[in-house]
């Protein structure tokens, strides 16, 4: 699937936040955070700045690493 996933799950291990925290961080269900994070579906882009933006309320540095590792070219998130 799609880049958002791999990069929101890089950043959710990275800085240790939760699934949940940002789902209600977000006001969107957990289940959605699930999908995304285990590429079952992709966000839309709306989506992908609502991640940002919770991300954004929980930690600053977080929001940062999400769209430098979405917007980055190289496929693999993991080596960072």
């Amino acid at each position: 699937m799609g880049k958002a996933g791999k990069a929101l799950k890089q950043v959710l291990d990275t800085y240790n936040i939760s699934q949940n925290r940002l789902a209600v961080t977000m006001g969107v269900r957990r289940s959605n955070v699930h999908r995304w994070v285990n590429e079952t579906r992709d966000p839309v882009a709306e989506a992908v700045l609502e991640i940002r933006k919770g991300l954004q309320k929980i930690n600053p540095e977080a929001a940062v690493a999400f769209i430098h590792w979405y917007l980055d070219d190289s496929e693999d998130t993991e080596e960072r």
